[in-house]
């Protein structure tokens, strides 16, 4: 129990170190505090299952075990990144609207292959309005993929309110119309993600078909944090000293350094 947790907060301090060093390096504007939904959702996903993300979306790919050097090449436009340099941040992951479609190509592999394998897409409050989302829960349903719909809700599609532009409070309950379970988590806390993420991933390889799971959380600069929230709870709890999560995130900053000034000495893509 100790290991997993020693690996959930590395990984979410890592996403976290990531997000704010390009943020401080091109000033891109982004906010932090899905961590949580990354790291809960990826800890339980290994080499059979693919995932999605959102066309920022950095934590699923570091989640899931992108290769951190590479990641941060490819932001600086270099051959050394994650995709030689030609997609840049956002081309790592999908675009808009793109990956729920891509998880029933992905899933429907895994079962006709019968690996085991499922397939998870992360998207965000905006995405979950658009036709191409609805028609992969559908097809996910009706062909019982082994899929999983992660929505990100922070309330805003960019800079538009959800109370504005979504018919219902929720996107979870959604899913019941195309007879998916619905599952709602609070995005500041890591091992409700973490159950609920773990029963969709137990679900789908079993050949259950798809869950919905809508984790709600707010994009922050200097408010709600998820990662002081699990460093608080652990060591309340008596599972890992202060210390530990000390050295995590000393060795965090020292990855990040290292990588961005490794970057800068490759090569830039033509």
């Amino acid at each position: 129990m100790t290991d997993t947790l020693r690996e959930a907060y590395r990984v979410m301090r890592t996403i976290r170190t990531f997000e704010e060093r390009v943020h401080r390096e091109f000033a891109t504007g982004e906010t932090a505090g899905d961590e949580a939904s990354a790291t809960g959702v990826c800890l339980h996903l290994d080499h059979r299952d693919a995932i999605v993300s959102t066309h920022r979306g950095h934590g699923p790919c570091i989640a899931k075990g992108v290769d951190v050097k590479a990641m941060v090449a490819e932001v600086y436009g270099r051959t050394a990144g994650s995709c030689h340099g030609n997609g840049g941040s956002m081309h790592g992951e999908s675009g808009v609207g793109g990956g729920p479609p891509l998880i029933c190509g992905t899933a429907l592999a895994a079962k006709q292959q019968n690996t085991g394998g499922v397939s998870v897409a992360f998207f965000g409050d905006g995405t979950g309005n658009l036709g191409t989302t609805l028609e992969a829960l559908n097809l996910a349903s009706a062909w019982n993929l082994p899929a999983i719909f992660v929505a990100e809700n922070n309330g805003y599609a960019d800079v538009t309110s959800s109370s504005w532009s979504v018919a219902s409070d929720n996107i979870a309950d959604r899913a019941a119309g195309f007879g998916v379970p619905g599952v709602i988590v609070d995005g500041l806390d890591f091992f409700a993600v973490h159950e609920a993420a773990g029963e969709a991933v137990r679900r789908a390889r079993a050949g259950g078909g798809p869950t919905l799971i809508e984790v709600k959380f707010t994009h922050f600069a200097g408010g709600l944090d998820c990662l002081e929230w699990f460093r608080a709870r652990v060591i309340e709890r008596g599972d890992l000293a202060g210390r530990v999560f000390d050295d995590i995130d000393a060795e965090v900053a020292k990855l990040i350094d290292d990588s961005v000034a490794a970057a800068k000495t490759e090569p830039a893509s033509d």
